[in-house]
């Protein structure tokens, strides 16, 4: 049980990490274009607007993705619920692999949005 216990605060840990990113870019999202903090490509760093865009819309879309995370983590967290450690440590591996490839896969609407509501240049559409 302690195996499982440690593997799920684990397992758990991404998606509120990315919940806590998520509200923060929604309610106040880093201002300035910086190479350090915020959802950093060339695209969103073409000037102030596509910036500020980018970053609010990436609140957005990690709030959704980081709720699904979540709820999926913990399903399939109980599903092993009293197994064996290994079983328990590989499904630990494998969700987060998981949740790392479904973050990955969130820069995908976030480019979308921007190359829709902005030319290539970054003047709006």
């Amino acid at each position: 049980m302690e195996i499982w216990i440690s593997v799920s605060v684990s397992v758990l840990l991404i998606p509120i990490i990315i919940l806590i990113i998520g509200f923060w870019f929604s309610k106040k999202p880093p201002e300035n274009i910086n190479h350090l903090l915020g959802y950093r490509t060339a695209r969103s760093m073409k000037n102030e607007q596509t910036w500020a865009f980018a970053q609010k819309y990436t609140g957005k879309v990690f709030k959704f993705s980081g709720i699904i995370i979540l709820v999926l983590s913990i399903i399939l967290m109980l599903l092993v619920l009293g197994k064996d450690e290994k079983v328990v440590a590989n499904c630990g591996t494998v969700i987060c692999v998981l949740q790392v490839v479904m973050i990955l896969v969130s820069i995908i609407p976030v480019e979308c949005a921007l190359k829709k509501n902005f030319n290539d240049d970054g003047t709006k559409k």
